[in-house]
């Protein structure tokens, strides 16, 4: 976190300034795009010391192994996430070249030959690589509704060999909010790690490693991109767990980095995340808000109303907001869902969330349609639900959209 000598600063100044070091030799004001492969050794020897890690030795190899760029912006997220703790400088960054990048290379290299605990209501492609891909890389799983510690009691006790913990700060798209102190206890206890997947509430909202968490996850694609123009992913963790994991093996064999040009979109977008978080969260308890009353609406699950189940949760572990993603399902089901969403004209019919507009999308057909169907509808993502990613726009016109295609 940067301080002054009066006070330390907050988390919007920490957010314009993270990941700084210092100029190039060029006094560059904006972190330069290093757009090459490779990085040229001064002698054999230096070439030598540098493979061999010797801190003499050239400070770069090849883009796949690490990057200025990249290495500005994993700086800027490590930042950020462990914002306010008093050892952020054991935390390091690693970003991806996608959010699933990060979050499959991050789950194997953590849980290997051991058995996963995964949430049940996740995003759909980690839903799918938990489902079907971890078994045949050597590992178990199971999947239990955290939001009930007894459940999750007993399947760390059913499941003593668990290594890994995985789930989503905030639910996709059933918007459950984990209790990170007590599953993070919990996990800690049967010596497993957990792994948080913390794209919807970013670290404006949640920061879960204040609550015991050991990994975190983003699809910077997301809010911390913030415009819909690049796609990426990140962890964030302490760097003696990196060393335990071997994390930077996986990603180097993997191919997963992201790369010079995509790093340096996403830390362009780090720096205005606070101030988009603030808009969307206003937004999103707005829409929720008008949705609930709305005569045509079953129901609204979103974190800042008080009909949400862990609505007094929330309000102790998230900060300045509640997000901007909020789902809800009609009273004509599919059909009236399926209607409202080809009826908007502001909002956009498309997946993805964190963009400045507002995306609206049907989660069983689209984004959660790879996941098992069973356990779809027992994670509670229901045929007709309907995931609205609200934007920046104007709160008021938004909700007008959503009233005329009701309407409609």
């Amino acid at each position: 976190m940067i301080s002054s000598k009066e006070k330390n600063t907050t988390i919007a100044t920490a957010a314009v300034h993270a990941g700084e070091r210092d100029f190039d030799q060029y006094g560059s004001h904006i972190n330069p795009i290093y757009q090459t492969s490779t990085f040229v050794f001064r002698d054999v020897d230096a070439g030598a010391k540098a493979f061999q890690g010797e801190e003499d030795g050239a400070s770069h190899i090849y883009s796949r192994l690490g990057n200025p760029t990249v290495e500005k912006l994993e700086r800027a997220i490590a930042e950020l996430e462990a914002y306010g703790l008093p050892d952020q400088n054991a935390y390091t960054g690693m970003a991806f070249g996608s959010g699933m990048a990060a979050i499959t290379t991050g789950i194997i290299a953590a849980a290997r030959g051991g058995h996963i605990i995964a949430q049940d209501a996740l995003y759909g492609c980690t839903s799918q690589f938990l489902d079907l891909e971890v078994p045949e890389l050597g590992m178990s799983r199971s999947f239990v509704d955290v939001s009930d510690l007894f459940l999750l009691e007993m399947e760390l006790k059913k499941n003593p060999g668990t290594k890994l913990v995985y789930i989503e700060s905030i639910a996709n798209p059933t918007m459950t909010v984990a209790d990170l102190p007590n599953i993070a206890a919990m996990a800690h206890q049967h010596g497993a790690l957990l792994m948080v997947d913390n794209t919807f509430a970013t670290p404006y909202h949640m920061q879960p490693l204040k609550h015991g968490a050991d990994i975190i996850a983003h699809s910077t694609t997301k809010y911390l991109g913030g415009h819909g123009s690049v796609i990426g992913g990140a962890l964030v963790l302490k760097s003696e767990l990196i060393e335990e994991t071997s994390l930077h093996k996986f990603r180097k064999n993997l191919g997963g980095i992201a790369a010079p040009m995509d790093a340096w979109l996403l830390s362009n977008g780090v720096k205005t995340l606070p101030l988009r978080m603030q808009k969307h969260a206003e937004n999103g308890l707005k829409v929720a808000q008008f949705l609930e009353m709305h005569p045509a609406v079953d129901q609204v699950w979103y974190p800042g109303l008080k009909s949400h189940p862990q609505y007094d949760l929330a309000n102790e572990i998230m900060t300045n907001g509640f997000g901007g993603v909020l789902s809800f399902e009609l009273k004509g089901g599919f059909e009236a869902g399926k209607s409202l969403m080809n009826s908007v004209k502001l909002c956009t019919l498309a997946v993805s969330l964190g963009t400045v507009d507002t995306l609206i999308q049907h989660p069983a057909s689209m984004t959660h349609s790879v996941m098992d169907p069973e356990l779809r509808l027992e994670a509670g993502i229901t045929d007709g639900m309907v995931r609205l990613a609200v934007g920046i726009e104007d709160a008021e016109d938004i909700i007008h959209d959503l009233e005329q295609a009701l309407e409609g």
